[in-house]
């Protein structure tokens, strides 16, 4: 187009003329659609397209598997994201509401991936009856259950943790507890918020395989995705396969760290609590490339617009007092018992539901057994906590303060973080096996390899939103050594560790149900301890002793999250809160 026309066309009009940039995020965004469009057309299939098409450890599939796992990892996040907004809100800002909703996170958390499956397969199949639908639901919702528990709790922490001041300032512009949320609370939140993204994305990967294998009834729904061609390389011993799993898996990380992940982080960068800009910030060629477009920039700007109306509406959403006062008047104490009595009968309701359905075959002797197993978990899970906090504290702050390494960093966390626990099942299997060794010991590891990364992530992201401030400040009056740890650093970091601890702490409950029972082909090893007993009685299908295990395990965790972990909560919301 010649420049004279160009000279006489509206302004509107020239704006929407692509620039060289634009010739070159059009094809990618048109990819990435294209690619979207045909994996979501496949779950119209009907379902008996499953049998006639089977698994296949061809790896010329891999990508259309690859790309199947990777779009239900992202409805999961996207559902996990709202759940986690709402839930995580409502726990948070309102006192009694979260006398409940925190305990029955705790519980979920440590509830297995095999539980929600059991008990939501059938909705799903029979929401969507004859159709693929049905089964990816299914797929999605476990998932779900693997990427929306750490995310709830990073987002509660950051709700209760935002600094007084910035509180005061929301009440003198006399901002709408609506617009508080989105325009003080989320934005605080988004630097915990997206490494736990990415935590949850990769913790997807853990629990892929018991994802995408869905048993109805005496028949098993095997869904094309990387979960399904991993499950049978395992099957069928096929090392050639598991190594084409992990060189897919290195690749679709690449792709969405490089296209989603690393343009948030960046984004997010401007959220960050400071007076003064960190000399080193994290950038994303992808974001860079969209903010040099011109047409693609004027096609997004209504879209900009409609988001930043919503935000600005002066909408008076609040909890009823009866819930969220958090005053000491005799009316609300009144209420305080009045909400513990009802907290109480639906416990001991739900309890002694739970007890009638297991006490018709599992006697007093089995129930003694089973809390002996669950102390050796315990065991087995604090040793192990303990120990990847003195390793990835110190590491995730040394990457988290140089923006320039976390970049290095991130694509190499996010893998190590997405490597299924099953793809050492056959070096563990074979090395106790010929070597003779106490699976009690050497199975231990299994259980915190992909839920170590809690902790490195969340410390991270504290160190990440970290203030500039605070680390010119001691700088300035030359604190080093120990006491630059522990009286800046450590404190600073504290709530992010605590949420990275606690998710962590649940995420190896529910891991030792795949890591204390491993097999490679018919070799198979047993440690002692609840996560085996799990799996043991899963596999056999006796239900009254799986619920007795869950629920000793949802126990376990509840107490030990109510004794240890909250009251470390309860420190950091009021020692340690940035002001």
């Amino acid at each position: 187009m010649t420049t004279a026309v160009r000279h006489f066309m509206p302004a509107t009009a020239r704006r929407l003329i692509p620039n060289r940039w634009d010739l070159i995020a059009f094809p990618l965004i048109l990819g990435f659609l294209l690619l979207a469009t045909t994996g979501i057309r496949a779950t119209w299939a009907p379902i008996t397209a499953l049998q006639t098409v089977p698994i296949t450890l061809d790896p010329g599939h891999l990508p259309e598997y690859a790309l199947r796992t990777t779009l239900r990892m992202l409805a999961a996040m996207v559902a996990a994201l709202v759940f986690t907004l709402i839930y995580g809100t409502l726990a948070a800002k309102s006192r009694r509401a979260g006398l409940l909703l925190v305990p029955i996170l705790d519980i979920l958390q440590s509830v297995p991936v095999l539980g929600y499956i059991s008990f939501t397969v059938t909705f799903f199949i029979a929401l969507f009856p004859g159709r693929v639908l049905g089964a990816e639901c299914a797929a999605i919702f476990a998932i779900f259950t693997s990427q929306a528990w750490n995310m709830t709790f990073s987002f509660y922490q950051s709700l209760r943790t935002v600094p007084r001041d910035l509180q005061e300032v929301s009440v003198n512009l006399r901002l709408s507890p609506w617009q508080r949320f989105w325009k003080l609370e989320v934005p605080f939140s988004m630097p915990g918020m997206i490494w736990n993204m990415m935590m949850s994305m990769s913790g997807g990967w853990f629990f892929v395989v018991a994802s995408e294998a869905i048993t109805v009834g005496d028949k098993t729904v095997t869904l094309p995705g990387i979960g399904s061609y991993l499950a049978m390389a395992i099957q069928n011993k096929d090392l050639a396969a598991v190594g084409w799993v992990i060189l897919t898996m290195t690749v679709v990380i690449i792709i969405y760290d490089q296209f989603l992940f690393r343009p948030m982080v960046a984004w997010a960068d401007k959220f960050r609590l400071e007076d003064t800009a960190s000399q080193t910030a994290p950038e994303s060629w992808v974001l860079n490339l969209i903010q040099r477009t011109r047409a693609i920039q004027q096609l997004l700007k209504p879209f900009g617009k409609l988001i930043r109306r919503i935000a600005q509406l002066r909408l008076n959403f609040s909890l009823p007092k009866g819930i969220h006062s958090e005053d000491h008047t005799p009316v609300s104490r009144g209420i305080d018992v009045v909400w513990w009595f009802l907290v109480a009968m639906l416990a001991i309701y739900s309890a002694n539901i739970m007890v009638h359905f297991i006490a018709k075959e599992v006697g007093v002797a089995e129930v003694l057994r089973v809390f002996g197993l669950g102390l050796i978990t315990l065991v087995r899970v604090s040793l192990l906590i303990v120990a990847a906090s003195l390793i990835w504290v110190p590491l995730g702050v040394l990457i988290g303060l140089r923006p320039a390494l976390a970049e290095k960093i991130q694509p190499l966390a996010q893998f190590l973080a997405a490597f299924p626990a099953n793809l050492l099942f056959p070096v563990f299997v074979v090395f106790i096996v010929h070597f003779k060794l106490n699976p009690d010991i050497w199975l231990s590891p299994l259980i915190v390899l992909g839920t170590q990364w809690y902790i490195l992530f969340n410390v991270i992201a504290g160190a990440t939103a970290f203030p500039n401030d605070f680390k010119e400040a001691a700088a300035n009056f030359r604190i080093r050594g120990w006491q630059w740890w522990k009286k800046i650093m450590l404190p600073g970091i504290f709530p992010y560790y605590v949420t990275g601890a606690i998710t962590a702490s649940g995420g190896a409950w529910n891991a030792s149900i795949v890591s204390e029972f491993v097999s490679w082909g018919n070799d198979k090893v047993v440690a002692h301890g609840l996560g085996a007993y799990i799996a043991q009685t899963t596999a056999a299908g006796d239900y009254p002793k799986i619920l007795l295990g869950i629920s000793v395990m949802s126990l376990f965790v509840v107490l030990f999250n109510r004794l240890l972990w909250r009251p470390m909560y309860a420190i950091a919301e009021n020692k340690l809160r940035l002001n």
